[in-house]
């Protein structure tokens, strides 16, 4: 039985290497750091592991890697449905689109995610428990520093249903579910476009 000093949570492996807690779980899961999880389901990390990771060339080249995702566009899923987390991963991945991708399963740690590490482009979901989509979209909205982020709403409620909680708000455009992912490419390579004018200018 390891001792708690010599394990780490992965947001823990996360700030000691530099990257995403997200890019964390990828190596884990691909087997490239060591981990396990506990009988309540939480995964640690032990801290040699985290260390052997950091002294690889590998680990330099993420370094180099997030000096170039900083030029790319982010994007953050805000999407409480697994499943539906996963079909955006694989439909945004086969995009091949200059951007990195994030995704948040509640309001909550969009809220933070955004207050982290600001993104460029939010599509949320609406009907969420706790804090829903559009307290996150009103949230990005109050906040002139956050006035450049693309927001898109994706959700399975009709405008009429929208309209009852608010309506879209001005500048937010809006995907009916089921997407029509021909027509969300379209929209998020405009904003990639839009975002390396901007880096240009």
């Amino acid at each position: 039985m390891r001792s708690t000093a010599e394990v780490c949570t992965t947001q823990e492996a996360a700030q000691l290497l530099g990257i995403s807690v997200t890019s964390v779980q990828q190596l884990v899961e691909s087997g490239v750091i060591e981990a396990w999880k506990t009988k309540g389901g939480h995964r640690r990390i032990p801290l040699e592991a985290v260390q052997a990771y950091r002294a690889t060339p590998a680990a330099g080249a993420s370094q180099a890697e997030r000096q170039s995702a900083h030029r790319k566009t982010a994007i953050l899923v805000v999407e409480d449905n697994q499943m539906q987390r996963d079909i955006y991963a694989k439909k945004i991945a086969s995009w091949d689109l200059p951007a990195t991708t994030t995704f948040c399963e509640n309001g909550y740690q969009a809220l933070v995610e955004i207050a982290t590490h600001k993104p460029d482009i939010v599509l949320a979901d609406i009907v969420m428990e706790g804090l829903d989509g559009y307290e996150v979209i009103n949230t990005i909205l109050g906040y002139p520093a956050l006035a450049d982020v693309n927001i898109a709403i994706l959700s399975s409620l009709s405008e009429k249903d929208l309209e009852a909680r608010g309506g879209i708000p001005e500048g937010v455009v809006f995907f009916r579910k089921p997407v029509n992912y021909d027509e969300l490419c379209g929209y998020l390579r405009a904003c990639c476009a839009q975002k390396a004018r901007q880096a240009r200018s």
